[in-house]
């Protein structure tokens, strides 16, 4: 993976475009900072997508985990202090 400043990209942006449809991911920075990442779509089949919806929809058929008198809530905001 590459890092590219923006105004290469700029100057470049056919090129970093032919790049991400031959498979490779380039990163835009401005001021030395990542911005962006240019990459390449990935066709989803329809296969797959029906795979995806049956998995989430298997996550969500999950029974909720019992914590007692204890919320998530209060655990997140412990996790974060």
């Amino acid at each position: 993976m590459e890092t590219v400043g923006l105004f290469e990209a700029k100057t470049h942006l056919s090129e970093l475009i032919a790049r991400a449809e031959r498979g490779e991911e380039v990163i835009i920075t401005r001021h030395n900072k990542p911005v962006a990442r240019i990459v390449p779509i990935n066709e989803v089949t329809p296969a797959v997508a029906s795979r995806r919806r049956e998995a989430l929809q298997a996550l969500q058929s999950f029974e909720p985990i019992a914590l007692g008198d204890v919320r998530i809530e209060d655990l997140i905001r412990a996790g974060r202090s």
